[in-house]
Formats: C-alpha cells, structure tokens, sequence
C-alpha cells in the first residue's frame, strides 16, 4: 500500500512540470470577427465575459489552473471550443462556415448550452441574463442577415441533395 501511495504522489508532482502551451496569443485583428461583422460593444463586453475564455485566441487563467491535472482538463477544453469556433480566427473562415456558425449561435444560446454548465459552476459571471441572450442571438441574425443581402444564397448554405 505504501508502494502505492508513493507512486501516486510521485506521479502527481511529476505532473506539475508538464505544461502544455497556454491559450495567450497576439491577436491579428484582420482574422478577428469584427473585421466582417461590426460588433457592438454591448455585444463584445457579453461576448468577454462568457465565450471568449473558450472561443478566441486569450484565455484567462483561474488559480487553480496552475495545478495539473487540472490545466490538462482546462486547455482540453480550450481548444475544443476554439475548434467549434474561434472568434480569433472568425474572418478565416469560409463564408458557408461563418454563416452556419452565427446560426450555432443562435441555437446554442437560445438552448442554455452555452455557456456550458460545467463552466458556470465556476464562473457565475459568466452566466446569461435574457437579456443578454437576446442581444447575442439578435446581434447574430443581423450578422447572417447581412451576409444574405451581400453574398448568394448558395455560397452561404449547402444545398441539400
């Protein structure tokens, strides 16, 4: 048992000094969504406070990420929400995706799933008023909107087989 104990603890210090890179990186403004979608600022403080940590390019660390396992599960988490969608990386994107990411937008929010659950727990902040679900979802349709009087229907939605 002792043989045991010592092992687990060995392992949870050995793992204090693995590190993945954190999610802080200069951000081009020309790839950001902003650059094809104006963004309110009532929108942008909405967005700061319950998407960015998972969907741009600068996370803020808690404390507590700086204890593995912990940090493992965190930046796991990261970049899962930055594969679904990046607003770092937004202007990248092609328009069928941009298009098709606002309408996740949308429904996600509409949904309560997101935020996620797991990350209200620890960040009430983060949590959505209907008002600010509204402005988000709303802000969102005018995006698509936008993109619907600019560019043709079919470079924004596939067409069904």
């Amino acid at each position: 048992m002792k043989k045991i104990a010592l092992a687990l603890i060995v392992i949870i210090v050995g793992i204090q000094f693995i590190r993945p890179a954190k999610n802080i990186n200069t951000v081009d403004p020309t790839k950001q969504i902003s650059a094809v979608a104006p963004m309110p600022e009532n929108v942008q403080i909405i967005l700061k406070k319950a998407c960015n940590n998972c969907h741009s390019n600068n996370s803020i660390y808690p404390w507590y990420s700086n204890i593995q396992p912990v940090y493992f599960w965190l930046s796991g988490h990261i970049n899962d929400g930055k594969r679904h969608l990046n607003f770092d990386e937004f202007a990248t994107y092609k328009l069928r995706k941009q298009y098709h990411k606002m309408e996740e937008t949308i429904d996600m929010v509409k949904e309560n799933n997101m935020p996620l659950k797991s990350y209200l727990l620890l960040h009430n902040e983060a949590k959505l008023t209907q008002e600010e679900k509204v402005t988000i979802t709303s802000w969102a349709q005018s995006v698509m909107d936008t993109m619907k009087n600019r560019y043709p229907i079919d470079s924004l939605i596939k067409k069904k087989s």
